[in-house]
């Protein structure tokens, strides 16, 4: 397999936008699975693989995005499914000055971490510490009481929230904390 290095471009100069899942036929087709929100705002043309720790360059010969979080490419030199195999897994990135603009007037579920949460019930939860994606849901983690909490980002929980004093405010389910404050 040929590579080559348009330049040496570090982690730190760039961005995680997902991985490659799969091969797809026998003419070196691959999936990327995108763990970045809106890959349609995305310029796809070139893509960088790690690989062996380092960054390394791949035009795009042409490519389908899918309504799933994936996509279908098809990479310049990769032409046989023995080539697209060594690339299952591998971390798919793009520089940071390809990084879309967000409209500041936006409001992601991502926003929520740093967070204090406030249940209705239990009171001062903490601050949110991670927001982890599932195919369902997103889901926060709390350290309460010196115990980790999950519970999902819902519109179900949450009641209101407060971005300038960065408050969320949650009605979470009757018994959940108490699932996690009951184990040893």
């Amino acid at each position: 397999m040929t590579f080559f290095h348009l330049s040496e471009m570090k982690p730190s100069d760039s961005f995680k936008i997902g991985y490659i899942t799969k091969t797809r036929g026998l003419k070196g087709e691959v999936q990327i699975f995108f763990e970045f929100d809106d890959p349609d705002a995305l310029d796809l043309n070139l893509i960088f693989l790690e690989i062996n720790r380092q960054l390394v360059p791949f035009f795009v010969s042409s490519y389908k995005l899918l309504s799933n979080n994936t996509g279908f490419f098809f990479l310049e030199d990769i032409n046989r499914i023995d080539q697209a195999k060594e690339l299952v897994r591998k971390n798919v990135f793009l520089p940071n000055d390809q990084l879309p603009v967000r409209d500041e007037d936006d409001f992601l579920i991502e926003d929520f971490k740093g967070f204090q949460v406030i249940d209705s019930v239990h009171g001062m939860l903490g601050e949110i510490l991670e927001i982890q994606e599932y195919p369902q849901q997103y889901i926060a983690t709390v350290n309460y009481r010196g115990k980790e909490i999950l519970f999902p980002l819902s519109d179900d929980f949450i009641e209101e929230y407060d971005e300038e004093a960065r408050v969320l405010k949650v009605l979470l389910p009757e018994g959940l904390l108490e699932i996690y404050l009951d184990q040893p």
